[in-house]
């Protein structure tokens, strides 16, 4: 299998909620999306929105589960300052604050957010892994 992700894509309990919630982040709607799924451009990745159910039965398992997920989606950004500003940004967006900013035991800045369907978001600053002209994070070879 090559390395490589193609689409995250989240089962959310409310399509509309979650468009204007991500869109309020300053998200760009691809005109690819259709009214049960909504697609962003994340670098080199599709992000896409879809409904819960929907994506379950997709997938031929139960739409049910609680708790946490068992995953973290992450966004890095350039600075401490930034880390503080995207965790406000989002929950002027609608998101929920989980982890206020602050420093971590291995070096870097982070905190959490959690979206409209509590799906979780770390914003980090990691000086070990700059961010390219780009935007993307660069792991060491």
């Amino acid at each position: 299998m090559k390395q490589t992700i193609s689409f995250v894509t989240l089962g959310v309990a409310d399509l509309e909620r979650s468009r204007r919630f991500y869109k309020a982040l300053g998200w760009i709607e691809s005109s690819g999306s259709q009214a049960e799924v909504a697609f962003f451009q994340v670098g080199s990745i599709a992000f896409a929105l879809f409904d819960r159910e929907s994506l379950a039965e997709d997938a031929k398992v139960s739409p049910d589960g609680s708790g946490f997920p068992g995953f973290a989606l992450a966004h890095n950004v350039a600075t401490e300052a930034d880390v503080d500003a995207t965790l406000l940004e989002a929950v002027t967006a609608g998101g929920q604050l989980i982890r206020p900013a602050e420093k971590a035991s291995w070096g870097g800045f982070r905190g959490y957010f959690a979206d409209p369907d509590g799906f979780l978001w770390e914003v980090c600053y990691n000086p070990f892994f700059p961010l390219d002209k780009r935007g993307f994070i660069q792991l060491p070879q």
